[in-house]
């Protein structure tokens, strides 16, 4: 029998700000409080609790009319899925703010049309499923395939090996540093002899564990050696683990390479730099020098979702979350081109609606990462990275006034040449046209699922009945992927669970 918590969670500020796409903004814990989801075992909250994230304020219903046009960072964080699952084989209720709808969508791949340069864009309409009076537009990203045209590439591996790491949380089949090792042992794979790795390790102190080494067969042999050597303990020095990491990074600096650390961690950091304010300045003036952050989380106990996320977007890097082997592959062996070789700087969208066709719109998900107009027109703004032959997919909720036909609005994505720094741009036009896309309407079922688990206000007729259903509709496509059968697995342990109707 399932265990029910009962969760008082304390009022929250209200966030307005932008999460990777606005200038540092001081202490987070000053600014505003973080949300503290319940713990596993003991179902309480509070700075002990097991996990923390950022509150999330959804984005309500515009009037086109006096807001046409709506903006926001693009990128393709996938951390959230990995944790929502977590949460559901762990048999506990879905904490709200740890609902970010655009992640879950963006977990998976779509089969948009490739593009003609680096970028393309394309956007679909069809019928809203938890609302019959309103339409769907779903808004496709692809980026062009691409390997780095370079003599050398440069990778930190900054592990985590404190006490922490030693954890074996609730299903989670290793512990959080064996899930560490068997991800870069996979990674490790992946490579080929113009990559250079070298591993930098923090506990209680800092430890450059491996020089770096081509990842020739015999040096792989010695990568792979000194992954199976790492041992957890001690409290959590993450900033000076950072700091070292740099150090490396720059001191055998790839030109024209992709030069990148890879921290992984259950993100406690508990000692070091304490300012958050000066932890994302540092980051983000290394990435400007060069130097890349992707950040994969390992673990619930102690973890700090919202700290690994903005430092990741801080560091024009990724964001992911490790709970199984088969998640660690994924990351680190099978999704390598597109989580590290980067394709578009600062890409950002924006979506201009005709106020004569469109009189209401409403963006799902983003919420954290929506900008302003001047911040969209401005080049110099940071927004998100995205990688080589990456999908990113963006929904509206859309009402149309009394016989709109034709152009309902347009889709704008602008992004920076990872080479030139030139800003580009491509478009494309949102048409009354109906869409039958079978993967769109596979976005649509993950977007419901978002709306039900965070019992969102917009949710309307959504139900995890209707997701299944629907599902059902699609299960030739459905089949053809593991991850989008596990989609369909992990809505039905929600839907037979106590928590949802």
């Amino acid at each position: 029998m399932k265990r029910k918590l009962f969760v008082s969670t304390a009022a929250l500020l209200a966030l307005s700000l932008l999460v990777g796409c606005a200038a540092p903004r001081g202490d987070r814990y000053e600014s505003y409080p973080p949300n503290y989801a319940p713990d596993y075992e003991t179902g309480e909250t509070g700075e002990d609790g097991n996990y923390v994230y950022d509150a999330v304020i959804e984005q309500g219903e515009k009037d086109t009319s006096a807001e046409p046009s709506s903006y926001f960072s693009l990128d393709c964080n996938t951390a959230n899925y990995s944790q929502v699952r977590a949460q559901i084989n762990a048999g506990v209720k879905i904490a709200a703010d740890s609902v970010r709808t655009e992640e879950l969508i963006n977990y998976f791949s779509y089969d948009y049309p490739a593009p003609e340069g680096e970028v393309g864009v394309t956007a679909y309409l069809a019928p809203c499923p938890w609302n019959a009076a309103h339409k769907l537009i779903t808004i496709g990203v692809r980026t062009e395939e691409r390997k780095i045209n370079s003599d050398r590439n440069n990778y930190v591996f900054l592990v985590d090996v404190s006490g922490s790491m030693l954890t074996k949380d609730r299903n989670m089949e290793m512990t959080r540093i064996e899930l560490v090792q068997y991800g870069l042992q996979e990674l490790t794979k992946s490579l080929d002899a113009n990559d250079y790795v070298s591993i930098v390790t923090y506990a209680s102190g800092v430890k450059e564990v491996l020089e770096p080494t081509p990842a020739t067969e015999a040096g792989k042999a010695e990568i792979v050696t000194a992954v199976n050597n790492l041992r957890a303990g001690g409290s959590t020095n993450g900033s000076g683990g950072l700091e070292l990491a740099y150090e490396n990074a720059q001191k055998y600096y790839a030109e024209g390479g992709n030069n990148r650390v890879i921290l992984l961690s259950d993100g406690d950091f508990n000692v070091g730099i304490s300012s958050t304010q000066k932890l994302e300045t540092f980051i983000a003036e290394k990435a400007e020098g060069g130097v890349y952050l992707s950040v994969l989380g390992v673990g619930f106990g102690n973890m700090r979702d919202d700290f690994m996320q903005t430092l990741a977007l801080r560091g024009n890097g990724n964001y992911g979350f490790i709970d199984t082997p088969r998640e660690a592959k994924r990351i680190l062996s099978e999704q390598l081109s597109s989580t590290l070789i980067p394709v578009a700087k600062d890409a950002k969208a924006g979506v201009t609606f005709d106020a004569d066709m469109v009189s209401t719109y409403r963006m799902l998900g983003y919420d954290m990462k929506t900008m302003s107009e001047d911040d969209f027109n401005d080049p110099s703004k940071d927004a998100g990275e995205i990688g080589s032959n990456l999908t990113v997919t963006a929904l509206y909720e859309i009402a149309l006034k009394e016989g709109a036909e034709g152009k309902l609005g347009e889709v704008e994505v602008r992004y920076k040449s990872v080479e030139t720094e030139e800003q580009k741009s491509v478009k494309a036009e949102i048409s009354s046209e109906p869409s039958t896309r079978t993967d769109a309407a596979f976005a649509a079922c993950v977007a419901e699922f978002g709306l039900v688990l965070r019992n969102s206000k917009y949710k309307g007729e959504a139900s995890l009945a209707s997701v299944l259903e629907r599902l059902e509709g699609i299960a030739e496509y459905v089949a053809a992927d593991e991850y989008r059968v596990e989609f369909k697995d992990l809505v039905q342990k929600a839907a037979a669970s106590e928590y949802y109707d």
